[in-house]
């Protein structure tokens, strides 16, 4: 009931104010064409609302096709515009509260004023900015979807003391959430793993979640992903994703046979699932340790398979060891100050809040505000 209460509270609130964004930035525009767009905008931004429980719904159990999921993604983008419009005009609205005070105020204080002086309106300008604001980000949510399979290598080279001398210079590709039910051009995503390949890289990390929700999302794909090979082999982890948690199952026996189908077709694809157990790797009589363990978060919100101490179980704690964790909180959360024989810690699982701006000379991404990077020990995580 308190949900239900705060859902229509909070999409009354939306409406308002967003349809109040766009009456009021367009106040200098010639009534018919403002009314015209006013309906479209009603139309569009009503669908729009209902864009975030249709999109989870299709997300848990498949797309029917490209062109509903470009749809429903197109409605998300306008939603998130308005709610940026309509927190916008709040803002306006609050400001405008704030100066009726100190007028009224100084109204009792001072000599009368005329009721028509003491009117604060809002301002056509703040309408506008509402508006070009939502449009922005619009936009820019749009451009990040038509270019998302456009694949970047971030180089990182990552001193490590104590590295056996066998494994100076050792390359490592870590992939990470690649979930493969978001996946609607098979040539695309070859395209990603012929990349991967090009670096020719001694050892191909995957940190987590290869599907959405249910394993059979990556059966298109499987013959693709097999193509990743290297000299010291393919691992990977299991991620938050691909346990099956965010959908219904009809037992629990179907939803651990989905769990198990997942790790066959990783077994089939010629990689090494590593579930809270090491590895050892060798180069010209060295050896280094790599651990692997499932999903396990510092945050309540998420799940807790992973046994660090299982997968320490076992192995030489002198050894130099590597450490494969969906949940980059895990590292915080059980590795730092604890283990120090594990020099490098690679996770996934932020997405870097799929919205970052990098350049040259500034780099910033709302993540940073939930993932912190603790120096001098390394850690990195996929974005």
């Amino acid at each position: 009931m308190r949900t239900l209460l705060f859902l229509l509270i909070f999409f009354g609130w939306l409406i308002y104010y967003a349809f109040t964004a766009v009456y009021t930035g367009l106040s200098d525009v010639d009534e018919p064409a403002r009314q015209l767009l006013l309906a479209a905008f009603t139309g569009i931004g009503l669908c729009a609302l209902i864009s975030p429980l249709v999109y989870r719904r299709l997300f848990d159990n498949g797309w029917p096709s490209a062109l509903v999921k470009y749809t429903v993604h197109t409605l998300i983008a306008v939603f998130l515009g308005q709610l940026l419009m309509a927190a916008v005009m709040f803002i306006g609205d609050l400001w405008i509260g704030v100066k009726a005070v100190f007028t009224g105020l100084h109204t009792a204080w001072a000599a009368p004023v005329s009721a028509e002086s003491a009117v604060i309106s809002r301002s056509p300008f703040v309408g506008q900015f509402a508006l070009l604001s939502g449009g922005l980000l619009f936009l820019s949510l749009l451009y990040g979807v038509s270019r998302r399979y456009r694949y970047q290598v971030r180089t990182v080279r990552i001193p490590v003391d104590g590295l056996p001398e066998a494994f100076h210079g050792l390359r490592i590709v870590q992939l990470s959430d690649i979930h493969s039910g978001s996946f609607d051009n098979p040539n695309a995503v070859r395209r990603g793993v012929d990349k991967a390949m090009s670096l020719a890289p001694d050892l191909i990390l995957f940190s987590g979640d290869l599907v959405n929700n249910r394993a059979d999302e990556f059966k298109p794909y499987l013959t693709i992903f097999a193509h990743l090979r290297a000299p010291m082999g393919v691992y990977s982890v299991l991620g938050n994703h691909d346990y099956g948690d965010y959908v219904r199952w009809p037992s629990s026996a179907a939803k651990q046979e989905n769990l198990h189908r997942l790790m066959h077709y990783q077994r089939q694809a010629g990689w090494r699932l590593l579930l809270n157990e090491s590895a050892t790797l060798h180069k010209d009589g060295d050896t280094l340790t790599l651990l692997g363990v499932e999903n396990w978060s510092g945050r309540a919100a998420f799940s807790r398979y992973g046994s660090l101490e299982q997968a320490l179980s076992g192995t030489p704690s002198d050894r130099p060891a590597i450490l494969l964790s969906h949940d980059p909180s895990h590292w915080t959360a059980e590795v730092v100050g604890r283990h120090p024989q594990i020099v490098l810690t690679l996770s996934g699982h932020t997405h870097g809040m799929q919205f970052g701006i990098e350049s040259r000379w500034f780099k910033w991404s709302p993540v940073q505000y939930f993932y912190k990077r603790i120096r001098p020990t390394k850690y990195i995580f996929s974005e």
